[in-house]
């Protein structure tokens, strides 16, 4: 067993103990999303989603 696995176990036993915990991490996980899986993918991919993120800041920073 990985790494990764084990921490996938510890928190199954947590959400176990304590159930509120699962829902509260699946709403923050809603909200904020996982930006690791929007860089896995091809090279295009990873290009549209670099000039996304850098677009939308030039727009935060000149609108601001």
């Amino acid at each position: 067993m990985n790494h990764r696995d084990q921490l996938e176990q510890q928190q199954i036993e947590e959400y176990k103990k304590n159930p509120t915990i699962n829902m509260a991490d699946s709403m923050n996980r809603s909200v904020s999303g996982d930006l690791g899986a929007m860089t896995r993918g091809s090279f295009l991919t990873r290009i549209i989603t670099t000039l996304v993120i850098i677009g939308g800041l030039l727009v935060f920073l000149l609108l601001k």
